[in-house]
């Protein structure tokens, strides 16, 4: 079997997370048997030395491409163009501020080999999954809010983001768990750009989910541990407006995609 993929980081300022996270993610590839592979990093606009850092990056593990954006920022078009421009019929894509560690996507490499015909999606809320660093927040919740106190990361954006994706996966009406998961790998077929295009932030992977579903595409989901951020500000929201604010496109997208499947 001829064993090839696309790693897609879309970044924003994340230069010193990847100092660290491209190593990682080559260890894990050169311990598996994947003939051809590359990551991208599409980039939105940092301000950072991120381009400097992949170009030495590049120097030392090759395959390391640096993809400046010069259309309107968009998380979601991040990734498509991530996706449009990779040479590998694989892609996985994963944030690149080190909550998703290397290791797990290493684990949604080898359940995607196992059985092509897949795409795994790495999910904090199914056995073996757990949020900023704690296993189990049944009955390790106080650790996870020490965890994020320590860290770059929100103790309210970390409470809100558990309970609002449960809201969602309710009014969703799937058996996935995880619809704000952004980790996943699959044919780069199978991943439309009418789901990236027509949102402005992680809603896109509704609407992908609902896309896969609707088109009879087998969904396993893979729990791993989400790890705090180890450098920079999170880009999701810093108060209880913007987490409303960028939470109402979400809502939408589940209740638009509800029953299309």
């Amino acid at each position: 079997m001829n064993k090839n993929l696309s790693i897609i980081l879309p970044t924003l300022n994340e230069s010193k997370n990847l100092k660290s996270l491209i190593p990682e993610i080559v260890d894990i590839i050169s311990s598996r048997d994947i003939s051809n592979y590359e990551i991208l990093i599409v980039d939105d606009g940092s301000v950072d030395d991120s381009n400097e850092v992949c170009n030495e990056l590049n120097k030392v593990y090759g395959n390391i491409k640096f993809v400046e954006r010069k259309n309107s920022p968009s998380l979601p078009m991040s990734i498509y163009e991530g996706i449009e421009l990779s040479i590998n019929d694989n892609v996985a894509w994963l944030d690149a501020d080190g909550s998703m560690p290397a290791t797990a996507l290493g684990n949604l490499i080898d359940h995607f080999f196992n059985n092509e015909n897949l795409v795994v999606i790495g999910s904090r809320f199914v056995v073996g999954g757990g949020y900023k660093g704690v296993k189990d927040l049944n009955t390790s919740f106080f650790k996870a809010i020490k965890n994020v106190n320590n860290s770059s990361d929100s103790v309210f954006g970390m409470i809100f983001s558990m309970y609002f994706n449960k809201f969602l996966v309710r009014l969703f009406g799937s058996d996935i768990k995880d619809l704000t998961s952004g980790f996943i790998i699959g044919k780069k077929t199978l991943f439309s750009k009418p789901n990236f295009e027509k949102s402005n932030y992680g809603e896109y992977f509704v609407y992908l989910v609902a896309d896969l579903l609707k088109n009879k595409v087998n969904i396993k989901e893979i729990g791993y541990i989400c790890e705090t951020r180890i450098h920079g500000e999170s880009k999701t929201a810093s108060n209880l407006f913007q987490l409303i604010s960028r939470g109402i496109p979400y809502i939408k997208a589940a209740y638009n995609c509800r029953g299309a499947f």
